[in-house]
């Protein structure tokens, strides 16, 4: 592996400091440079031209979200947000995540983080997985706000709701570079899909939250982060809140979510993709279209293959490598034998609208 360039971005000097002895822990990695604020960071990333920055969300001067975008109009660079876990934390993240920002990652216990080493292993892997990112794979797009939408409440079925008698379930997996992905394929999906649609994006707890909220403002259906309960219905999207595994289940009326905090990550994960899919085995009656996206590792792979094993309908789509911000999970399921098509990102949209009645 190439020596992978960081420049660490942040406004107290003792993160600078722990952040960088974390990661020149790692043979791979050398920090170039550091910077205090977002005016700082982007006059040293044209200097010096580091293949991956970390940077702080909340500076002065310039803040982490402006510099990152001046950034990646001047001189586009794989960034990794550092974020505290409040709820205006939550949505700076998810603002950068549409600004370009390839990850984040959680401070533990807010902007100054004694306790940093938690993350120190998982700072190592996003530096080193963000290091192979194609900037041309990064589109930022805007999308202009729709009317505010109120949800159907908890329980309480509607007109839409998704009897027993429905046939058609959407389901999503994705991981990093997802919520620029989700964000793109559920603005494509008008508010009269004859589905629900289910997701499971790998993100902290505090996040899931934050980005549904954003994904509802900017999209036709409506997008909620899971509760407990929660009956399925048609023209709903409901995102898996992190730190609970979300599973199909079935009541008297109709199809419903049930959240579950108490089995262990899989493969480090919870919500866990596999657990999602491997939820729906007991509803061979359902027609499945399962959706893997951009995202490290295999998540997905085996609830798909038990699906396809248990001979339910199934329709698989993975996200081409071309557009994928990271070619770990569709590659997998690829790999595996169980996808139906292979599509980029923009036209994974229309073609799962083509397989609804």
């Amino acid at each position: 592996m190439d020596n992978i360039r960081v420049l660490v971005v942040d406004d107290s000097a003792f993160m600078r400091k722990l952040i960088t002895d974390f990661l020149e822990e790692d043979a791979d990695i050398s920090v170039v440079g550091v910077a205090r604020n977002g005016k700082d960071a982007l006059e040293k990333a044209k200097v010096l031209k580091p293949t991956v920055i970390t940077m702080d969300v909340e500076m002065p001067v310039i803040n982490g979200l402006d510099a990152l975008q001046l950034i990646m109009k001047e001189v586009p660079t794989p960034v990794i947000m550092l974020s505290s876990t409040t709820k205006e934390g939550a949505e700076n993240t998810m603002m950068a995540m549409q600004h370009g920002a390839i990850d984040f990652i959680a401070k533990p216990s807010g902007t100054i983080s004694l306790d940093l080493h938690k993350i120190k292993d998982e700072l190592i892997e996003k530096v080193k997985l963000a290091s192979s990112v194609s900037m041309k794979n990064v589109s930022i797009k805007s999308y202009p706000k729709v009317e505010s939408k109120s949800f159907t409440p908890r329980r309480q079925l509607s007109t839409q709701h998704m009897s027993k008698q429905a046939k058609k379930l959407i389901c999503i997996g994705t991981s990093t570079g997802g919520p620029r992905a989700l964000q793109e394929v559920l603005a494509s999906i008008p508010s009269t899909v004859s589905a629900p649609i289910v997701i499971v994006q790998h993100m902290p707890p505090g996040f899931t939250k934050s980005l549904a909220v954003r994904l509802n403002s900017i999209c036709s259906i409506e997008v909620k982060e899971a509760e407990d309960g929660d009956i399925l219905k048609n023209g709903c999207a409901y995102i898996a809140p992190g730190g609970f595994h979300m599973k199909i289940t079935n009541s008297r009326e109709a199809y419903a979510i049930k959240l579950d905090q108490i089995e262990p990550p899989r493969s480090g994960h919870r919500p866990s993709v596999d657990v999602m899919l491997e939820s729906l085995l007991p509803f061979p009656e359902l027609e499945k279209n399962v959706v893997i996206m951009t995202g490290m590792g295999s998540d997905g792979t085996k609830g798909l293959t038990d699906l396809k094993r248990g001979m339910h309908k199934v329709n698989a789509i993975a996200e081409a490598q071309e557009t994928c911000i990271v070619f770990g999970m569709p590659k997998m399921a690829i790999a595996s034998g169980n996808i139906d098509t292979v599509l980029p990102l923009q036209e994974i949209g229309p073609k799962i609208m083509n397989l609804l009645p």
